[in-house]
């Protein structure tokens, strides 16, 4: 349900402020949808400090409905259409969830609380997953997700949006009020953390990561353990390369501690043990932005409309957002959920 309030409709220049995961779908729906676009970064073509190089790149919606609201999984089973319709070589393998036999009553509150998957026993796992051969007893397996390796999937989506017509600059000045005062169309902020001048209620939440390379192991999808104190999820990546992550911490400082990496190294090695031979390519840390709610949030105004709040669901939910961003424009619809209206208007 939508209701009607002003926007911006007949306008055909759209500038975007940052160039991640949430600016990069916007700047991609609005080209391919025939608007003059300009995508604006302050970071260089590595994008080292975006929250996106940081991210686990997982398209979970239906794992995610464990510790989320309903919105998110509506919302990002969207985005999976959106993301097959756009970057057909997107993964979908699925992801799978298993835990040790102790840790049971973890599993069977995971399989509640979440919809979208079917039981594994112990030879199921092993078909989906050789390389966890006799390691768990049961699994849940959530057939229709996905996960894209995220420093390598900007570049791809960079790249579309240029083929599209759009214009890319790195290491730019990304004021949002002065942009808004010179440009004729409408500014789109998805500055992230750094739109605190416009999110009072902002902060970030930091998420810790390793990446390892295992010789010889293989996993075709995102493997999840649940553990009552070190859930992790397992992404491989290219060249025998695995990402370790899943720490949620209430701070913004952009360390990883020791207790962290043990822990994320411990939980990996109960997945297989061959994570005990595995060699420490990267540790790091990135601030999600977050607000209160944990839930996304998109102010609209006749010339800015600001994107934030997508917390640790930034390549789940970019895609749908988008999409709900370019409709209130074209249409002059918003989502009454994710949505609102500050009615500035600027000359």
């Amino acid at each position: 349900m939508g209701r009607k309030p002003p926007s911006p409709q007949g306008t055909s220049c759209v500038t975007v402020i940052g160039a991640g995961v949430a600016g990069s779908w916007q700047a991609l729906l609005f080209a391919c949808a025939g608007y003059d676009v300009t995508l604006l970064d302050r970071d260089d073509v590595a994008m080292t400090y975006a929250t996106s190089h940081w991210a686990g790149g997982m398209l979970a919606p239906w794992c995610e409905g464990e510790a989320s609201e309903p919105l998110i999984t509506h919302l990002g089973s969207r985005s999976l259409e959106l993301w097959r319709q756009h970057l057909p070589d997107t993964s979908f393998n699925g992801s799978l969830v298993v835990a040790q036999p102790r840790d049971r009553p973890d599993f069977e509150r995971f399989a509640r609380l979440t919809s979208g998957h079917h039981r594994l026993d112990a030879d199921g796992v092993t078909e989906l997953e050789p390389a966890l051969s006799g390691r768990f007893h049961t699994g849940l397996f959530f057939a229709d997700e996905g996960h894209v390796e995220p420093r390598a999937v900007l570049p791809q989506l960079h790249a579309r949006f240029v083929a599209a017509g759009g214009i890319l600059k790195f290491q730019s000045d990304c004021d949002l009020d002065s942009l808004a005062l010179e440009t004729d169309g409408i500014v789109i902020d998805c500055r992230g953390l750094a739109a605190r001048d416009k999110f009072s209620d902002l902060r970030g939440v930091k998420g810790e990561m390793v990446v390892v390379e295992v010789q010889g192991l293989q996993l075709s999808r995102p493997v999840r353990l649940l553990h009552p104190r070190w859930p992790i999820y397992v992404i491989p990546r290219e060249n025998d390369c695995f990402m370790i992550g899943a720490t949620s911490i209430e701070s913004e400082d952009t360390a990883v501690s020791v207790r962290s990496a043990v822990e994320l190294l411990t939980a990996a090695y109960a997945v297989h043990p061959a994570f005990g031979d595995a060699y420490i390519l990267e540790v790091g840390a990135g601030l999600r932005p977050a607000l209160p709610d944990h839930l996304p949030r998109i102010v609209v105004s006749r010339k800015k409309i600001s994107v934030n709040g997508l917390y640790r669901h930034g390549f789940l939910l970019a895609p749908a957002l988008a999409e709900m961003t370019l409709a209130y424009v074209e249409r002059g619809y918003i989502h009454n959920e994710v949505m609102r209206s500050s009615y500035e208007v600027m000359s």
